[in-house]
Order: structure tokens, then sequence, then C-alpha cells
């Protein structure tokens, strides 16, 4: 028998940051921990994919009026299960922050949050609570990334690159993603010849994706490259244009042979209709931290399975969004490939010690969480070691 539902007695948002290199592209070097914790103490962890010093400001700022109010304002006193209730609060609370943008990606944080105390509470994962199991395992593919290009030379580029597609390959994976995001080291044709030994490495049976970091500012650029490996059967190409070129990517999607992928930094619903639309890409991408939490993106992912489309989330953070993405894929149809960034691949100490009780890589899939919220627990020890205190806000 399961507990009864207690409110919420305290907020926390804590910025985590184990160091980087500003000129990288690693978001798991930072981020905001968001904590809701109920009147029997138990807690709820969920994380932001943000301006994390901006996000915690937006958790316990003064109250100024109905549209401009802390985050902790609307949650104290509540009843975590009623997440869609208290989603609409927080968007109207917040709304002269912006609609979009870090008040979205901070009150997805929260919602996560909301959702793993109310999965504790009721004692069940949260892929039940967003409706039950879809699928009877996850499928994670593996993003593969050699890390900044500056002035490194294609070959030792790839050379970095081949090192880890075969390290994903002897840890299970069974679908990978190349992060082609060489800039100046590599010319167009150079990059058909980094695809095609990518596919001679993973061989035939491995789903393979590629992320080319918004290289081109015209379409039929992309569309060059993408039908000169034609035979290398790509499953997903992200971020081939600049972001907001929905014209580019509807121009793209509509003569490309592979899924065309977008939509990773959309914070809303109304952005990703316009994805759809207007880009007609085959896949959203937006992150469960950014857009708007399981809420969010649950309305997402109903939204492209009208209109015909998958989603397959950016995750690129610690092991908090990491379990956040597992439930949703678990509960949503049309999700067939989570990211999954993994201590193998990449070395992130936020990634690799924050949360302890993660599944492990079976056959390239995963089991169905099985405890309650969303499974994973705090490490004290990497929170008091990565925390900037005095950015802490508390009651």
């Amino acid at each position: 028998m399961t507990e009864a539902v207690s409110p919420i007695a305290d907020v926390r948002a804590t910025v985590l940051r184990s160091g980087s290199d500003p000129e990288d592209l690693d978001s798991s070097s930072e981020t905001l921990l968001l904590e809701v914790e109920d009147v029997e103490g138990r807690v709820g962890i969920g994380e932001a994919d943000t301006a994390s010093r901006a996000g915690a400001a937006l958790v316990d700022m003064p109250d100024v009026h109905r549209w401009n109010s802390s985050f902790r304002g609307v949650l104290l006193g509540a009843d975590p299960f009623t997440t869609t209730e208290l989603w609409a609060r927080m968007a109207e609370r917040s709304f002269y922050a912006g609609p979009s943008g870090i008040a979205r990606h901070t009150l997805a944080g929260l919602d996560i949050a909301l959702h793993d105390l109310a999965g504790k509470q009721l004692g069940r994962p949260v892929f039940q609570l967003l409706g039950g199991a879809r699928r009877e395992f996850l499928s994670p593919y593996a993003t593969v990334y050699a890390g900044a290009a500056r002035d490194r030379p294609l070959g030792e580029l790839m050379e970095r690159s081949r090192r880890l597609l075969e390290r994903a390959l002897a840890v299970g994976f069974r679908a990978v993603k190349l992060e082609l995001i060489f800039e100046g080291a590599a010319g167009d044709r150079q990059l058909v010849d980094c695809i095609r030994e990518a596919r001679s490495i993973v061989g035939e049976e491995i789903e393979l994706l590629v992320d080319f970091g918004y290289r081109w500012s015209h379409w039929r650029d992309a569309l060059a490259v993408l039908r000169a490996v034609e035979d290398c059967r790509l499953w997903l190409v992200e971020a081939a244009l600049a972001h907001d070129d929905l014209t580019g990517h509807a121009r793209l999607a509509a003569r490309a042979e592979p899924r065309i992928g977008g939509a990773e930094l959309a914070t809303t619903l109304e952005e990703c209709v316009a994805w759809l639309e207007i880009g007609r890409v085959d896949v959203l991408q937006p992150d469960v931290a950014r857009a708007g939490g399981l809420t969010g993106m649950r309305r997402i992912a109903e939204l492209a399975a009208v209109r015909g489309a998958e989603v397959v989330p950016h995750c690129w953070k610690t092991g908090i969004n990491a379990a956040a993405a597992r439930h949703f894929q678990a509960a949503s149809p049309n999700v067939p490939l989570i990211e999954m960034l993994t201590p193998e691949l990449f070395d992130s100490p936020l990634r690799s010690e924050l949360v302890r009780g993660e599944p492990a890589l079976r056959e390239g899939r995963l089991p169905l969480p099985d405890r309650p919220g969303l499974g994973i627990e705090l490490v004290p020890e990497a929170v008091e070691a990565y925390r900037e205190a005095e950015l802490r806000t508390s009651t």
C-alpha cells in the first residue's frame, strides 16, 4: 500500500558545474539541479538544460505580479500529482520572463522533478504516470563526439571518432550518431569520405545517424553530400542547416532520402508545429530538460504522431535527463530512439557521478524502469563537490 500524497514543502535550485573548455560543445559540464520536497521529506529531482544562473534566479525571485512571479511560489503547498495543472500555472506566472527560452527550460526541470516526486509518493515508475508502457524495452543510440575541432587535422578527428565508434559497438549499442562538427578541417567531399568510413566501421546492421552541427547555409549544399552517401543508409540527419531555416529544411526533406531532423532548441509546442508545417521535418528533436519537461514533451509527441512524424529527443546532460528520456520513450510509441551520453564514450564528471541506479545496456537495449519515480538517486557527495553554493536557493 502506497503512502498518501503529501504537499510540496520546499523547492531548491542548485547550479552544478564541473568545469569545461568554453570553446567546446559540452552542455553536460554544467546543469541546474531542481529539487521538490514534500512534507514527508521525499524529494523529486529534475534538471534544466539552460543558462543555469538565470534559471536559478527564476525559481526564487520576488513575486512582482501574476505574470512575473517565482516558480517556488507556485509550487509550495501544491499536490505534486497535479502535474498538468502546475505546468499551466508555472507557465502563466513566468510569462514576463518569456513564454520560451530560460523560463521554459527551468519549468521543464521542475516538471521532471514533480513527476519524480509523484511517482515516489505513489510507488510507481514515472512512465506509468504518463499512461503506461507502449513498448517492451528501450532503444538508445550512442553519440560519438571527438571534441572541439579547433586546429586539429581531419585525420586526428577521424581517428578519435573511429576509436569511439568501435568502443560503442563493444559496449553493445545497435545505433550510433557520429558528430561531424569538423568545421574547417573538412570540406564537403571529405565529409562524404568520413561518412563512408563510419559506415564501414559499424557495418550494415547498425543504425547510423549523423550530426553536421548546422554546417550549411544553403540546402542544396547539404543535399549534394546526402545524395553522395545514399548507399550508406543514414537513419537520421541532424543539424544540416541553420536552426531557424525552416524553408531550407522543407526543401531538403523533400529531396533527401534519410530522415531529416530539427527543433533541437525548440521549447514550445508552437515551435514544433512550425517545424512540422513549414520545416516539413521527419523527426522532432527537442530536449526533455528544455521543452517543458515530460508534460511538454508528451504534448509534442502527440502532435508529431498526428502529423506522421517521430520524436528523438536531444539528451546531453546528466543522468537525471537521461532517466527522464527513458520514461518518455517508454510511454511514447513514436519515439523510436533516445540519445544516450554514456561515460564509456565521453568523459563528463557530472554525467558519470551525479546519480546512481541507472540500468545496464544489453544487446543494444535497456529494460523498462521498474522503480518508483525516475528510478535514480542523487549522489550527495557529487552535489557537494560540484555545486556553486552561493547560488543555491532554499526556504
